[in-house]
C-alpha cells in the first residue's frame, strides 16, 4: 500500500508538471461584517454553493464571527502574505442570527458602563464611542478615540471591564476621527442627510491639500473640512479627472491664439474643457470662453513661423530634404531669365 501511495503521488506530480491537469483554484468569497464595511476574502470551499446575501460563520484573526456574503470572486486575488486564506466554516443558522441580535441589544448598555467607569478613573481625552459583541457573545470590543495621537494607558479600565463582564473576552480598540464619524453617522458638512462614510464608503483614501488646490477649491477650513475635523473624503472623487484634464489645457497667463485674436489665459475649467481668455483686442477686458479645440498655443505657432523663415543649415552639404534649396534656385533662374538685356 505504501508503494502504491508513493507511485500515485509521483504520477500526480508528473501530470501537474506537464500541464495535463491543473490544481483546483480556491473558491474565494468576499464577506462583509457590517452594512457599510470593508470586504474581506475567505476560502469558501466548505460552502461551494453559497450565494450573495447569505450569512456565514468565518474564522478571523479575532475569533469566529458572523458575516454576510457580499461577492463571489470569479478570479481569485493573490493570497495574503505569510499565510493562506482563512476559511468559511459553515452557513449561519437561524439560531446564530438570533444570538447576534440578542447580543447586539446589549451593546448600548455595555458602552454606558464603560463610559461611566472611564469617567470614574478620570481618563482625560478618552471617548468611548461604541461597544461591539461578536455573534455568540464570546468577545466584547470597546471602541474609543482620543484627542491626541498619544496612546493612553487603559490597563485599569480593561481590567475593570473584564471583571464587570467575565464571560466574554474584553478588548479596547482605538479608532481614528473618520471611523468615529462613520459610526455615529448624521448630516454631512455639505448638507447631505447622510455622510458619505456612513452611506457607501467602505475604505478611506488618503487625502491631501494638493487635491483641493488642483481642483481650484477654496482653502478655507470650513470649505474643505468634514464633520470629523479632517479633509473631506469627497476631495478625491474627481481629483484624477482634474489632473488628466489639466494636462491637455494651457496654464494660466499663457499666450494663446483664438479665432478672435491673440490673448492670455485667465482661467481654465477642466471638467468642461473650456479656457477663459483675455483678448488683446477686447476693450472690455472680460474673459471670453473658448473650447480646447478652438485655441492654439502662441509660442508653438511662433516657433513654427521662425523655423519656416530661418535658412536651412544643410543646403551646402547637399543633405537638405526640405525643398527650400530647389525653390531658391528656381527663383534665381526665373529672375535671371526675366532680367532685361541692355542694348548697346
Amino acid at each position: 500500500m505504501r508503494y502504491f501511495n508513493e507511485y500515485s503521488t509521483m504520477f500526480s506530480r508528473a501530470l501537474f508538471s506537464y500541464g495535463i491537469i491543473t490544481p483546483m483554484q480556491p473558491n474565494i468569497i468576499g464577506v462583509r461584517f457590517s452594512k457599510i464595511g470593508k470586504i474581506y476574502h475567505f476560502d469558501g470551499s466548505a460552502v461551494p454553493d453559497v450565494q450573495v446575501g447569505e450569512h456565514v460563520i468565518v474564522d478571523t484573526s479575532r475569533g469566529k464571527n458572523l458575516g454576510e456574503v457580499a461577492v463571489r470572486m470569479t478570479e481569485p486575488p493573490p493570497p495574503p502574505d505569510g499565510s493562506g486564506w482563512r476559511r468559511i466554516e459553515r452557513r449561519a443558522t437561524p439560531r446564530d442570527l438570533l444570538l447576534r441580535q440578542n447580543w447586539q441589544s446589549k451593546q448600548v448598555e455595555a458602552m454606558i458602563e464603560c463610559r461611566a467607569r472611564a469617567s470614574d478613573l478620570e481618563l482625560k481625552g478618552v471617548k468611548i464611542v461604541a461597544a461591539e459583541y461578536n455573534y455568540d457573545g464570546t468577545r466584547l470590543v470597546f471602541l474609543f478615540s482620543t484627542e491626541t495621537e498619544d496612546k493612553p494607558e487603559l490597563k485599569s479600565l480593561k481590567r475593570d471591564m473584564q471583571k464587570k463582564y467575565p464571560r466574554p473576552q474584553v478588548e479596547l480598540r482605538q479608532i481614528g476621527p473618520r471611523d468615529v464619524a462613520k459610526l455615529l453617522g448624521g448630516m454631512g458638512a455639505c448638507g447631505l442627510e447622510t455622510r458619505c462614510c456612513s452611506k457607501f464608503l467602505t475604505d478611506f483614501s488618503p487625502i491631501s491639500i494638493k487635491m483641493a488646490k488642483e481642483q481650484g477649491i477654496s482653502l478655507t477650513p470650513n470649505e474643505i473640512t468634514g464633520m470629523c475635523g479632517r479633509l473631506r473624503c469627497c476631495l478625491v472623487y474627481e481629483y484624477e479627472q482634474y489632473v488628466a484634464a489639466r494636462k491637455e489645457l494651457p496654464k494660466r497667463n499663457k499666450r494663446v491664439v483664438t479665432p478672435r485674436g491673440e490673448g492670455k489665459v485667465a482661467d481654465v475649467m477642466p471638467m468642461t474643457n473650456t479656457v477663459l481668455v483675455l483678448l488683446d483686442n477686447d476693450e472690455r477686458h472680460f474673459p471670453v470662453p473658448f473650447s480646447r479645440d478652438e485655441i492654439q498655443p502662441w509660442d508653438e505657432l511662433e516657433a513654427l513661423r521662425r523655423k519656416s523663415e530661418a535658412p536651412c543649415d544643410r543646403h551646402e552639404g547637399g543633405g537638405c530634404t526640405c525643398g527650400k534649396a530647389k525653390k531658391e534656385s528656381g527663383e534665381k533662374r526665373t529672375g535671371n531669365r526675366e532680367k532685361p538685356i541692355r542694348k548697346r
